[in-house]
């Protein structure tokens, strides 16, 4: 039966206690991890978010009636024990904050009596998924999973101080909004009284945050939910939240400079990790180059290395039709992994196919200095020589190659180095490895749409030495954009903005639209530019790839509290879900199959 707490104060948290506490009558109120029966003495670890804490139950301290009801505990029973803080008479507990004490209970009302869970409430816990998400409420309640919420709390606490000591002030931006036709696609939300109309759920504030600037707002920031209808990988949500900032009267500089110094204040305060500043910069070209990739993993080497000139000409057609084809050809060494099975280097042939290209050409430079290959017998000895040499390959190495379009080439070999070090145990968690990508390409060419579309959106500015060649060769034209980027991961970005009548129309054209067209999408912002804009500039960073990264997980829904599946559902709530005929006839919609 449970009682009610009748005035009784909770003074502590279970794992705040210590041994500073020794002697202190104290109340604790939690969560009943397990209860051990020794007969004449009760054991009880009680839980809450701040940790474990042992409790011991004598009929002596705690009288015959409560010491019947410690005897009822069961797991996820909800007890508040009033009792006194003393030594631990057995052995130190090392793997809890506690385990130097523990309490003598006086004291114990049942708060709550509980069904036995569908699973255990442990740290990693090992039970499926999706029955975990089905209980979330449950899964909540496991400290690994409070802790990366308490984490996640404490950063945004930490960046709001940052900012605001900077100057920053926070805005709300609406939720219900129009839709646009650049980005992600959006979520609609039908309007019952406009008939027809629809709004869309918000994919950033990023033309309000613009807005903001033209105001005189100087300097905005808002920890801010944004929605994309795309497909779900370990690191995206339908729904998320980033860290959105846009400052006036700034340049590119300007923005870097306060983004390091509040990530690495963020790092430093809540998890105690240094990130040296100024942080290292690469234009995008270096990286692809270097490491096909735009959120290079530096961690490690295993650098692309092109020898399209080394192989032209050469036996092989694989190369030699790659590059009649105006394609490319590149290779990673390796070190170390002559000797890697035929049925592991299968594998990775296989890993290859799955980016687009046909496949991968291989070669092991074995420690007598011969050559075990897929294509030797196509070239001459001194072809393999010069590709070698052009590889810096030594015996024992390993060396693959690609042989496609560049942009194809780029994605198997950047893709195949991060398997690789996965496999071959290169990747330090510990070693958190910032950088700046910069000079990112101001369009991509969509083959769906037949056109150059914006590589992050049509109020990015072009490099100004660039600006000559917006029509003539707009897949030239660099953009004042700039992405922060960890151990492979890009943890947001941003760019300095359009501010000038000119400029913004000819983006326009570049992007295929219409003066009437770009005034129906984009209407209220082009007009807002007639009255006066300062030179703006800002930058997102995603709040969950941030506490990902500080809490040492590789899935995002570890970092939120009630997050959806890969096809976008809440197991937990059965989100979506249908409504009624008559909602829907408020709405004017029907319902087709």
């Amino acid at each position: 039966m449970a009682e009610s707490m009748k005035g009784l104060k909770r003074t502590h948290r279970c794992g705040e206690l210590g041994a500073a506490n020794i002697g202190e009558q104290v109340t604790v109120m939690g969560w009943v991890q397990k209860q051990r029966n020794k007969g004449g003495i009760i054991f009880v670890d009680l839980r809450d978010r701040a940790g474990i804490l042992q409790v011991i139950f004598e009929e002596a301290d705690c009288g015959a009636e409560d010491f019947a009801k410690a005897e009822r505990l069961r797991s996820e029973f909800v007890a508040a024990v009033t009792g006194k803080v003393e030594k631990r008479a057995g052995a130190v507990n090392a793997n809890l904050s506690t385990g130097e004490i523990e309490v003598r209970a006086e004291s114990l009302r049942i708060l709550s009596e509980a069904e036995t869970p569908p699973f255990p409430i442990e740290e990693n816990s090992r039970t499926k998924e999706e029955l975990r998400l089905k209980y979330r409420y449950l899964d909540l309640r496991r400290p690994d999973l409070q802790r990366n919420l308490m984490l996640r709390s404490r950063m945004t606490a930490a960046v709001h101080a940052f900012l605001e000591e900077e100057g920053f002030l926070e805005v709300e931006t609406p939720i219900l909004n129009k839709s646009t036709p650049e980005g992600a696609r959006d979520y609609l939300v039908p309007s019952r009284i406009h008939q027809g109309c629809f709004y869309a759920l918000p994919q950033s504030p990023q033309i309000f945050k613009q807005l903001l600037m033209c105001s005189g707002y100087d300097r905005y920031f808002q920890i801010a939910r944004c929605f994309r209808d795309e497909d779900l990988r370990a690191d995206r949500q339908p729904e998320f939240t980033q860290i959105d900032l846009e400052m006036s009267f700034v340049d590119q500089e300007d923005v870097l400079d306060v983004t390091e110094r509040m990530v690495a204040k963020v790092c430093k305060e809540t998890v105690g990790l240094e990130v040296p500043l100024p942080l290292k910069r690469m234009t995008w070209d270096e990286a692809m180059n270097r490491f096909g990739s735009d959120k290079p993993d530096t961690r490690f080497g295993m650098e692309l290395t092109d020898v399209s000139e080394t192989v032209k000409g050469c036996g092989f057609g694989v190369f030699t039709s790659a590059l009649e084809a105006g394609g490319s050809v590149r290779g990673i060494n390796v070190k170390g992994q002559a000797q890697m099975p035929r049925k592991k280097i299968d594998t990775l042939v296989e890993f290859a196919k799955g980016y687009g290209v046909k496949g991968l050409a291989y070669l092991a430079v074995l420690p007598d200095g011969s050559y075990k290959s897929s294509f030797a017998k196509f070239m001459t000895e001194e072809e393999l020589k010069s590709l070698v040499a052009a590889m810096a390959g030594e015996p024992g190495d390993l060396l693959l190659f690609a042989a496609d379009k560049l942009k194809l080439v780029w994605s198997v070999l950047g893709a195949l180095r991060v398997e690789l070090a996965k496999q071959l145990g290169m990747l330090d968690p510990n070693q958190y490895n910032f950088l700046w990508v910069t000079q990112f390409p101001q369009f991509e060419w969509s083959d769906e749409e037949e056109r150059y579309v914006a590589m992050h959106h049509p109020f990015t500015m072009p490099m100004e030495e660039d600006l000559e060649i917006l029509e003539s060769d707009p897949g030239k034209v660099r953009a004042k954009a700039y992405d922060i980027v960890v151990n492979g991961m890009e943890l947001g970005g941003g760019s300095v903005r359009i501010f000038q009548d000119d400029i913004q129309e000819r983006m326009f054209q570049a992007l295929g639209f219409t003066k009437e067209k770009a005034h129906e999408q984009f209407g209220f912002l082009m007009d807002a530019f007639k009255y006066g804009v300062p030179p703006h500039a800002g930058l997102a960073i995603g709040l969950e790839r941030f506490v990902m990264l500080l809490a040492q997980t590789d899935n995002i829904r570890d970092v939120i509290a009630f997050p959806k599946i890969k096809d976008a559902s809440c197991l937990m709530s059965e989100a979506p879900g249908t409504v009624d005929v008559k909602q829907l006839e408020e709405l004017h919609l029907q319902v087709t199959e």
